[in-house]
């Protein structure tokens, strides 16, 4: 059975937007291009997807040898994408319109390993479903004072389980259901 779990990095006052945030330091990167690795898959609202598919789908001559391994990584992991206004999604992409939940659950009973949920919108319908096995906060050392939550709606009852020092400046708090 698969284990639904929702992560991003965020600011120390709980926002997500990565245009701010900006990339996270290589070593960083690297536990990521691990992460992305060993997953099962992701689930995507529309605009984590878009973002994703902007920086990920097509080779940058600005790209050193981690971004390449990387997207080659993320093209590699199956997608399902939340949307009711895309038409079409890129390779190895599912388009989900209808039946979430009956989707995310014959997904986690019929597949092994991590499923990873990318967006705050979609996290907090799947909250609220009572499907999300556990969240990951990355924390990085910056203050944003606004943007995007980590949680787009009330913050459900939680508990810590586990705390890592991935890098220097960034550290993985995660917590599972009450």
């Amino acid at each position: 059975m698969a284990k639904l779990v929702y992560g991003l990095n965020q600011s120390l006052d709980g926002y997500v937007d990565h245009t701010k945030l900006g990339p996270p330091a290589p070593a960083a990167f690297r536990h990521f291009v691990e992460l992305v690795r060993g997953l099962t898959g992701v689930i995507y609202g529309r605009r984590t997807y878009e973002i994703m598919r902007y920086y990920w789908d097509e080779d940058s001559t600005a790209w050193d040898a981690d971004d390449r391994e990387f997207a080659v990584v993320w093209r590699n992991q199956p997608k399902w994408v939340v949307s009711r206004s895309l038409k079409s999604v890129g390779p190895n992409a599912t388009l989900v319109a209808n039946d979430l939940e009956k989707l995310i659950r014959k997904l986690k009973a019929g597949l092994p390993g991590e499923i990873h949920v990318g967006g705050p919108a979609l996290a907090q319908s799947l909250t609220e479903a009572g499907l999300i096995d556990e969240y990951r906060l990355y924390l990085r050392p910056v203050v944003l004072g606004g943007g995007q939550p980590f949680f787009a709606g009330p913050c459900p009852p939680l508990h810590l389980v586990a705390s890592d020092l991935i890098t220097d400046d960034l550290i993985r708090l995660t917590y599972v259901p009450a």
